[in-house]
């Protein structure tokens, strides 16, 4: 499968700019697996600025912005 690198870059709101992953999604969703984290594309741009990827901050924004979750 190639990478649509371009095209994920485009909607990719990742604002950590020396990252090698940003706009290749899938070593990204890896990457943070691997480290019990979730992308910042989880995040919305407040939460996700805080480069705070865990669950826990998740649920938290979840809750606090009244979400849905299913």
């Amino acid at each position: 499968m190639e990478c649509i690198k371009a095209t994920n870059l485009k909607n990719c709101n990742c604002s950590y700019g020396s990252c090698s992953r940003k706009g290749r999604c899938c070593e990204c969703l890896l990457y943070h697996r691997r480290h019990g984290e979730l992308p910042a594309c989880f995040f919305h741009e407040s939460y996700e600025r805080s480069y705070d990827r865990s669950v826990e901050n998740f649920i938290s924004m979840v809750q606090a912005m009244g979400m849905r979750t299913s």
